[in-house]
Protein backbone atom coordinates (compact mmCIF):
# COMPACT_ATOMS: atom_id res chain seq x y z
CA UNK A 1 0.00 0.00 0.00
CA UNK A 2 1.54 3.15 -1.00
CA UNK A 3 1.68 6.22 1.00
CA UNK A 4 -0.59 8.49 -1.38
CA UNK A 5 -3.16 6.45 0.36
CA UNK A 6 -2.51 7.56 3.48
CA UNK A 7 -2.80 11.20 1.99
CA UNK A 8 -6.69 11.36 1.54
CA UNK A 9 -7.70 8.92 4.37
CA UNK A 10 -8.44 10.71 7.44
CA UNK A 11 -8.16 8.17 10.02
CA UNK A 12 -4.77 7.67 12.27
CA UNK A 13 -4.85 4.82 15.11
CA UNK A 14 -3.32 6.08 18.36
CA UNK A 15 -1.67 2.87 18.89
CA UNK A 16 -2.75 2.42 22.63
CA UNK A 17 -5.69 0.67 24.77
CA UNK A 18 -4.84 3.49 27.77
CA UNK A 19 -7.78 5.07 28.10
CA UNK A 20 -5.37 8.10 30.06
CA UNK A 21 -3.21 9.01 26.90
CA UNK A 22 -6.25 7.94 23.88
CA UNK A 23 -8.09 10.93 26.18
CA UNK A 24 -4.73 13.10 26.62
CA UNK A 25 -4.15 12.57 22.74
CA UNK A 26 -7.69 13.30 21.67
CA UNK A 27 -7.77 16.22 23.93
CA UNK A 28 -4.58 17.87 22.08
CA UNK A 29 -5.51 17.12 18.53
CA UNK A 30 -8.97 17.62 18.19
CA UNK A 31 -8.94 21.12 18.65
CA UNK A 32 -6.19 21.28 16.23
CA UNK A 33 -7.09 18.82 13.39
CA UNK A 34 -10.57 18.61 13.77
CA UNK A 35 -10.78 16.58 10.62
CA UNK A 36 -9.46 13.68 11.72
CA UNK A 37 -11.26 10.32 12.54
CA UNK A 38 -8.93 9.52 15.79
CA UNK A 39 -8.81 5.99 16.00
CA UNK A 40 -7.70 3.44 18.97
CA UNK A 41 -6.67 0.31 19.94
CA UNK A 42 -9.61 -0.18 21.79
CA UNK A 43 -11.45 -0.37 18.51
CA UNK A 44 -9.03 -3.70 17.57
CA UNK A 45 -9.66 -5.57 19.94
CA UNK A 46 -7.81 -8.77 18.14
CA UNK A 47 -4.63 -6.45 18.00
CA UNK A 48 -2.15 -7.68 20.22
CA UNK A 49 0.51 -4.90 20.49
CA UNK A 50 4.10 -5.99 20.23
CA UNK A 51 5.80 -6.01 23.47
CA UNK A 52 8.25 -3.68 24.22
CA UNK A 53 11.94 -4.38 23.82
CA UNK A 54 13.09 -0.94 23.28
CA UNK A 55 16.21 -0.17 25.37
CA UNK A 56 14.94 3.64 25.15
CA UNK A 57 11.38 5.71 24.68
CA UNK A 58 12.13 5.70 21.09
CA UNK A 59 12.65 2.87 20.33
CA UNK A 60 9.31 1.44 21.82
CA UNK A 61 7.69 4.41 20.33
CA UNK A 62 8.65 3.32 16.76
CA UNK A 63 8.30 -0.23 17.51
CA UNK A 64 4.63 -0.10 18.85
CA UNK A 65 3.95 2.62 16.04
CA UNK A 66 4.95 0.42 12.90
CA UNK A 67 3.63 -3.11 14.33
CA UNK A 68 0.04 -1.31 14.19
CA UNK A 69 0.36 0.50 11.26
CA UNK A 70 1.66 -2.68 9.19
CA UNK A 71 -0.98 -5.34 11.44
CA UNK A 72 -4.19 -2.11 10.73
CA UNK A 73 -3.37 -1.09 7.52
CA UNK A 74 -3.54 2.39 8.83
CA UNK A 75 -1.67 5.44 9.83
CA UNK A 76 -0.89 5.00 13.06
CA UNK A 77 0.41 7.32 16.13
CA UNK A 78 2.35 5.46 19.17
CA UNK A 79 4.03 6.98 22.42
CA UNK A 80 6.51 5.29 25.16
CA UNK A 81 7.05 7.88 27.47
CA UNK A 82 7.85 7.52 31.31
CA UNK A 83 9.21 9.02 34.27
CA UNK A 84 13.31 9.51 34.95
CA UNK A 85 15.21 10.22 38.20
CA UNK A 86 18.69 10.77 36.88
CA UNK A 87 19.93 9.63 41.04
CA UNK A 88 18.50 6.60 40.84
CA UNK A 89 20.28 5.70 37.35
CA UNK A 90 17.95 6.62 35.12
CA UNK A 91 15.21 4.50 36.97
CA UNK A 92 12.15 3.95 36.31
CA UNK A 93 13.14 4.95 32.43
CA UNK A 94 11.00 2.57 30.50
CA UNK A 95 10.08 0.37 33.15
CA UNK A 96 7.69 2.93 34.22
CA UNK A 97 4.52 1.30 33.55
CA UNK A 98 5.99 -2.13 35.11
CA UNK A 99 8.60 -0.37 37.92
CA UNK A 100 7.32 -2.94 40.75
CA UNK A 101 6.59 -5.61 38.86
CA UNK A 102 5.51 -6.81 35.20
CA UNK A 103 1.55 -6.36 35.93
CA UNK A 104 1.88 -4.09 38.58
CA UNK A 105 -0.70 -0.71 39.22
CA UNK A 106 0.13 3.19 39.83
CA UNK A 107 0.25 2.40 43.12
CA UNK A 108 2.60 -0.25 43.58
CA UNK A 109 4.72 1.81 41.09
CA UNK A 110 4.60 4.87 43.09
CA UNK A 111 4.65 3.19 46.10
CA UNK A 112 8.22 1.61 45.33
CA UNK A 113 9.39 4.72 43.69
CA UNK A 114 8.86 6.80 47.07
CA UNK A 115 10.80 3.86 48.99
CA UNK A 116 13.79 4.26 46.77
CA UNK A 117 13.89 8.52 46.93
CA UNK A 118 13.64 8.25 50.61
CA UNK A 119 17.31 8.29 51.60
CA UNK A 120 17.69 11.34 48.70
CA UNK A 121 18.67 15.14 49.10
CA UNK A 122 15.96 17.43 47.96
CA UNK A 123 18.46 18.37 45.01
CA UNK A 124 18.17 14.11 43.96
CA UNK A 125 14.94 14.67 43.72
CA UNK A 126 15.16 15.89 40.69
CA UNK A 127 12.62 14.19 37.77
CA UNK A 128 11.91 14.41 34.14
CA UNK A 129 9.12 12.80 32.31
CA UNK A 130 10.23 12.33 28.39
CA UNK A 131 7.87 11.27 25.57
CA UNK A 132 8.26 10.02 22.48
CA UNK A 133 5.88 10.24 19.47
CA UNK A 134 6.33 8.35 16.50
CA UNK A 135 3.75 8.25 13.20
CA UNK A 136 4.14 5.24 11.04
CA UNK A 137 2.26 4.33 7.75
CA UNK A 138 2.40 0.55 6.74
CA UNK A 139 5.15 1.38 4.55
CA UNK A 140 8.03 3.36 7.38
CA UNK A 141 8.09 5.51 10.09
CA UNK A 142 7.05 9.22 8.96
CA UNK A 143 8.16 11.15 12.01
CA UNK A 144 9.59 10.14 15.48
CA UNK A 145 10.33 13.23 17.93
CA UNK A 146 11.18 13.14 21.62
CA UNK A 147 10.34 16.18 24.47
CA UNK A 148 10.57 16.36 28.24
CA UNK A 149 8.82 18.08 30.82
CA UNK A 150 11.16 18.37 33.76
CA UNK A 151 10.22 19.01 37.69
CA UNK A 152 10.84 17.54 41.01
CA UNK A 153 9.19 14.45 42.63
CA UNK A 154 7.91 15.27 46.37
CA UNK A 155 7.44 12.54 49.67
CA UNK A 156 3.82 11.88 49.55
CA UNK A 157 1.03 12.16 46.89
CA UNK A 158 -1.00 14.85 46.08
CA UNK A 159 -4.16 15.37 44.00
CA UNK A 160 -6.36 12.51 42.51
CA UNK A 161 -6.08 13.47 38.87
CA UNK A 162 -3.74 11.82 36.17
CA UNK A 163 -2.51 8.66 35.79
CA UNK A 164 1.22 7.02 36.46
CA UNK A 165 3.37 9.51 38.44
CA UNK A 166 1.29 12.27 38.07
CA UNK A 167 0.74 12.80 42.08
CA UNK A 168 4.48 12.73 42.74
CA UNK A 169 5.24 15.32 39.98
CA UNK A 170 5.80 18.75 39.93
CA UNK A 171 6.74 20.59 37.11
CA UNK A 172 9.50 23.72 37.47
CA UNK A 173 7.41 26.91 38.45
CA UNK A 174 4.54 25.30 38.76
CA UNK A 175 3.30 24.41 42.60
CA UNK A 176 0.80 21.61 42.23
CA UNK A 177 1.85 18.19 41.20
CA UNK A 178 0.46 17.38 37.64
CA UNK A 179 -2.46 14.89 39.52
CA UNK A 180 -3.60 18.62 41.05
CA UNK A 181 -3.78 20.86 37.75
CA UNK A 182 -6.55 20.85 35.24
CA UNK A 183 -6.34 18.99 32.77
CA UNK A 184 -6.29 21.37 30.18
CA UNK A 185 -3.96 23.03 31.97
CA UNK A 186 -1.59 19.59 32.00
CA UNK A 187 -2.42 19.29 28.33
CA UNK A 188 -0.28 22.56 27.27
CA UNK A 189 2.65 21.68 28.88
CA UNK A 190 2.97 18.16 29.38
CA UNK A 191 5.72 16.23 27.44
CA UNK A 192 3.23 14.36 25.39
CA UNK A 193 2.41 18.22 24.68
CA UNK A 194 5.98 18.97 23.72
CA UNK A 195 6.51 16.06 21.19
CA UNK A 196 3.04 16.46 19.81
CA UNK A 197 3.85 19.72 18.69
CA UNK A 198 7.27 18.75 17.09
CA UNK A 199 5.62 16.44 15.01
CA UNK A 200 2.40 18.65 13.95
CA UNK A 201 3.49 20.04 11.04
CA UNK A 202 4.58 16.68 10.10
CA UNK A 203 1.04 15.84 10.93
CA UNK A 204 -0.80 18.39 8.89
CA UNK A 205 1.72 17.83 6.06
CA UNK A 206 0.23 14.24 5.57
CA UNK A 207 -3.65 14.98 6.39
CA UNK A 208 -4.10 18.78 4.56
Amino acid sequence: MHDAHFQKSKQLVIATNNVHKIREFKAILEPILPFLDLLSLLDFPKYIPPEETGSTFKENAILKATDAAKALNLLSLADDSGLVVPALNGEPGVFSARYASEKSSDVDNRKKLLSKMEPLSEKDRYAYFECCIAIASPDKIKVCACAVCEGRIIEKEKGSGGFGYDSLFIKHDYNKTFAELEESTKNKISHRRKALDKILPSLEAIFI
